[in-house]
């Protein structure tokens, strides 16, 4: 708190004291005709400091420790020269109060300063949160635009005992894939799967171990190409066929 509360009336202006400096100022100011004649001609302005442009506002903190006419390199004013008020300090396109209405008061310019940093600050974590919001909404919709290749096919075949068995059938430059997803299946021993081709030859696309509760989602690969297959069938691991789909 400040020796002279004369200093104070630039902070109690726009809200920046706190509780025992306010008091201490209001009671000042009741003994001080001064005080209460600068504050009554400054009243307006906390409203026009609001309606400043933020790339204005930001400007008029460079003012209290810039090097202007009249000044020293060191901070100190020249004899004669005049201290740099609050109409000194406001952008050339905003409209000046009254010379009589703006005092020459350093205090104020500094508080102005804070209360101008501390938006920018306020803006600075605005535009963080902007960003980390369209991340997260960048998260959320990705996987809805990334959605897996369609098959080129679609088979399944159903068997005694609750067996399923289901194939998709996609296309490639070097063959087909084969997507297999089964339930109630041998759950013992090795199954594997073969796909036969239209003259009668046929290639094993994939081999796998049973699993104890008869479901299994694996991929397998075979060189003949989707439109050249006749038939994908299923074998136990005594090469007996357990399933068997027909490619029309």
């Amino acid at each position: 708190m400040t020796s002279d509360p004369h200093h104070l009336l630039g902070a109690y202006l726009l809200g920046g004291l706190d509780a025992g400096d306010r008091a201490v100022f209001e009671s000042h100011l009741g003994q001080c005709r001064e005080c209460r004649d600068e504050l009554a001609g400054l009243e307006t302005l906390p409203a026009l400091l609001d309606a400043l442009p933020v790339p204005d506002a930001l400007a008029l903190t460079s003012v209290p420790g810039a090097t202007e006419s009249g000044a020293t390199e060191s901070g100190a004013t020249e004899p004669g020269a005049k201290e740099p008020g609050l109409a000194d300090a406001l952008p050339a396109a905003f409209p000046r109060p009254a010379a009589d209405q703006v005092p020459a008061s350093r205090p104020l310019l500094h508080e102005l300063a804070r209360r101008r940093r501390t938006l920018r600050r306020r803006w600075v974590a605005l535009a963080g949160a902007a960003a980390a919001a369209c991340l997260a909404v960048g998260l959320a919709v990705g996987p809805l635009l990334v959605r897996a290749p369609q098959p080129d096919a679609t088979y399944s075949v159903q068997s005694g005992g609750g067996l399923q068995f289901s194939i998709d059938l996609a296309r490639k430059t070097w063959g087909t894939e084969l997507a297999v997803n089964g339930s109630s299946l041998p759950s013992d021993g090795t199954l594997s799967l073969w796909v036969r081709d239209r003259d009668g030859g046929e290639d094993r696309a994939c081999a796998w171990t049973a699993t104890p509760s008869g479901r299994v989602k694996v991929t397998g690969a075979t060189p003949i190409q989707l439109g050249r297959i006749s038939s994908v069938e299923l074998r136990d691991g005594t090469q007996q066929a357990v399933a068997v789909i027909t490619v029309p």
